[in-house]
This record gives structure tokens, C-alpha cells and sequence, in this order.
């Protein structure tokens, strides 16, 4: 099974296709916005699926996702998001997407749906397709982290190094460091990658 998986987040996308290809099996490529996508399957396609984030550059909303299923029947295409709204994923899915991926999916769950769609079915999560849209102040993780530290996430989770952290803020790199050990703590993570994956498995970014 060959999958493409375009996202613009560096670790998220990453760690993704270490997931998929670690399930044995499937062969995941990396794209990193929707033109690298679009190149990938002119020079390597056809795809058994190909995973598109909703929000990466060049997508234009639900344009990219039409722009891709518009290439042909050989692959089937999906859309993931962290934000998109049930609206849009079930206006995907009416435009014909094999399916839509919250990226609050634990990987397991993401890697079966993935193998889902790939044989020919439209995949959409129940319980994302019929829940109430929950504010993020509520969100039971963010809760138990300070706004500063939430920050911290942030910029792990969009694959910053602690230097580029530290310019963002206006903040030394000591500074940083200590910020990140306290925020380890709190999501009981050993390092950078395992606290981004808590964050997209809790769906926070």
C-alpha cells in the first residue's frame, strides 16, 4: 500500500509516516504543502491514498482537496485537520474525499482508518461526525497547562527548535529550556517528539 501524506508541520508529518511504515506494509511519502503534493503524484503516483491537511499552504480551503480528486480515479483522496469544522468535513466528503481525519485520532486509529480507505471505503469518525463543537478554553489538556506553556507546545508541534521559540517570545534560551522541562513534566513526556504527538493525539494543535 503507498500512501502520500502532505502536511506542513515537519514533526506532525513526520511522525506520521514513521507510524505508517512501522505498521509494515505501507510505503508513506512525505509532502510538505500541496504543490510538493501535486509534484509527488505526477512523479510517483498513483497513490493508494493520499492524506492532505486541510490547512497546509496552497490548499484554499476545500480547492486542494477538488484540485487532487480532480487528477483521476487511480487514488483516493482524505483529508486530516486539527480545526476544520464537522461542516467542512462533511462537505469533503460530499465532494467525493475518501474520508476526513481529525488529527485528535490516536495514531493506531489513524493508521487503520488510513488502511480503510485505502481499500475502497469512505472513513469519517462517529463520535468527531456527531459531537458538539467544544470551545478551547474547555480543552481538558490546555487546562492543566499555562498560557506560556501552551506557547511552548505550540512551537514543538510546528517542528521549532528552541532557539526560533525563544525569538518568537522575546525570551532566552535558558529560558525556553526551563519553560519545556516543566511542560515534559506536566504531559509525563521524555522528549520534544513524544509531547507533540500527546498534543495531536489530545487534537490541541
Amino acid at each position: 500500500m503507498r500512501v502520500l501524506i502532505a502536511d506542513d508541520h515537519d514533526l506532525l508529518r513526520d511522525t506520521l509516516v514513521s507510524f505508517m511504515t512501522a505498521e509494515g506494509g505501507v510505503e508513506a511519502i512525505a509532502a510538505s504543502d500541496l504543490d510538493d503534493a501535486l509534484l509527488c503524484i505526477e512523479k510517483q503516483g498513483p497513490f493508494d491514498l493520499v492524506l492532505l491537511d486541510y490547512a497546509m499552504p496552497g490548499m484554499n480551503g476545500l480547492e486542494g482537496l477538488k484540485r487532487v480528486i480532480a487528477l483521476g480515479p487511480d487514488q483516493r483522496v482524505a483529508l486530516m485537520s486539527g480545526l476544520a469544522s464537522r461542516e467542512v468535513a462533511e462537505e469533503a466528503l460530499a465532494l467525493g474525499a475518501a474520508g476526513f481525519l481529525p488529527k485528535t485520532l490516536p495514531a493506531k486509529r489513524l493508521v487503520n482508518a488510513v488502511r480503510f480507505m485505502a481499500m475502497g471505503e469512505q472513513y469519517a469518525p462517529i463520535d468527531f461526525m456527531t459531537a458538539g463543537t467544544e470551545p478551547p478554553d474547555k480543552h481538558p489538556l490546555a487546562e492543566r497547562l499555562s498560557k506560556r506553556e501552551l506557547q511552548m507546545l505550540q512551537g514543538l508541534c510546528e517542528g521549532k527548535s528552541n532557539k526560533e521559540i525563544a525569538r518568537d517570545f522575546d525570551l532566552s534560551e535558558p529560558t525556553i529550556k526551563l519553560h519545556m522541562k516543566t511542560l515534559y513534566r506536566k504531559l509525563n513526556a521524555h522528549n520534544r517528539t513524544q509531547a507533540a504527538m500527546i498534543a495531536k493525539e489530545a487534537g490541541l494543535f
